[in-house]
């Protein structure tokens, strides 16, 4: 279910061989594009709600919010200087005059 998630987002979950200690089982995994995220935990559930939990984290504290990725549409002023000599898709009449 967890790992469907980060599928989702284009990240990949890297789970380590689970261990043995004191007769307990002991599961490790991390994100493989971003490998300070990780977590342990005692199932593999566990592992991947803390995993959901930190990326959520992270998430909200170094990525941008929606609203301030929205594309901006240039004015034609601000497409002029960036304008080189190529004919742009859907402009072509617009140049030529």
């Amino acid at each position: 279910m967890y790992d469907e998630l980060f599928k989702e987002v284009d990240l990949e979950v890297i789970e380590l061989p689970i261990e043995m200690i004191d007769g307990k089982t002991k599961f490790s995994a991390y994100i493989r594009q971003l490998p300070f995220i990780a977590a342990e935990g005692e199932s593999r559930q566990a592992v991947f709600r803390k995993l959901a939990e930190a990326y959520a984290i992270y998430r909200q504290e170094h990525l941008p919010k929606e609203e301030e990725t929205e594309e901006k549409q240039l004015t034609i002023d601000e497409l002029l200087r960036y304008y080189d000599g190529e004919t742009i898709d859907g402009y072509g009449d617009f140049f030529k005059e």
